[in-house]
């Protein structure tokens, strides 16, 4: 199998061109639940694929306006590779999308969802059992914690998930870097240079601007809710048990439209397992 059998193609891709702005980028995300969407710019009339902007790059640098500089080169793949070598690039790359090319032209992504749609549809091997797949180390958060501090926890943790404990340490739900994305707005403001600075009795902003003289500059932060976790998050939770093959849980992962799902062993919660994780098994 092919990266073109399984990729999606340029025509029905949404992209953003340069110049553009981090607003058009959030919308899109926000709009339809992309990760990241690719960049382009006409040049003599044609289209040229530039980078790609994820929904972590928006919060991890929210001082930043520019499309071009918001964009980060990532690595790519041809249409005629097989789908198991850009497998291999994800996971060695960590990265969760190839933009397709064809010299500078773009001509489709493929994604860890594709890969795992491909997985589902038995186009690859998953006869494997996930209990020898699944990260047994879990993200965790509590219900009551501010989901600003859950979005640090999940950056921190460099995963997309936390599951949510409540205070019997049973698992309640789970938050996804999807439902923080869904509810943050960046909003604009000033800053004093001098002695203070805006928002610094919040730890959970992101300042745009450092301390140089008694003057007021224009500030950028990231702003998420500080309610608690348990409105956010999502507590019909799909669990699988180790049992299940890849394929299966692959399977799983595209009905519900989730990235990764808890492996339980009876009622206890034994590890995770992650859509990349199938994918590392190619």
């Amino acid at each position: 199998m092919n990266v073109a059998d399984a990729m999606t193609p340029r025509a029905d891709l949404v992209v953003v061109e340069i110049p553009g702005s981090r607003d058009d980028v959030l919308e899109y995300l926000q709009e339809y639940g992309f990760s990241s969407v690719p960049v382009v710019k006409h040049v003599d009339g044609e289209e040229v694929y530039r980078g790609l902007v994820s929904r972590d790059d928006l919060i991890d640098h929210p001082d930043e306006d520019q499309l071009a500089l918001l964009m980060r080169e990532v690595p790519t793949t041809s249409a005629d590779e097989s789908i198991e070598a850009a497998a291999a690039t994800m996971v060695e790359e960590r990265s969760r999308r190839l933009p397709v090319v064809d010299g500078d032209r773009l001509v489709g992504i493929v994604t860890v969802t594709d890969v795992v749609h491909a997985i589902a549809r038995g186009e690859v091997d998953g006869d494997r059992r996930v209990d020898g797949l699944a990260t047994r180390s879990i993200n965790a958060t509590h219900t009551a914690t501010p989901l600003p501090v859950a979005e640090r926890e999940i950056g921190l943790a460099d995963v997309p998930y936390a599951v949510v404990l409540d205070d019997d340490a049973a698992m309640v739900g789970i938050l996804t870097e999807v439902d923080v994305l869904a509810v943050a707005r960046v909003v604009e403001g000033e800053a004093s240079t001098g002695d203070s600075i805006a928002e610094q009795d919040s730890e959970w902003s992101w300042e745009g601007i450092k301390p140089t003289g008694a003057r007021y500059l224009p500030t950028r932060n990231v702003e998420i809710p500080a309610e608690p976790t348990r409105h956010f998050m999502t507590s019909d939770v799909v669990t699988v048990s180790g049992a299940r093959t890849a394929t299966e849980v692959a399977q799983e992962l595209i009905a519900n439209d989730i990235e990764q799902v808890p492996l339980v062993n009876g009622t206890e919660l034994a590890g995770v397992v992650r859509d990349i994780d199938l994918v590392e098994e190619l």
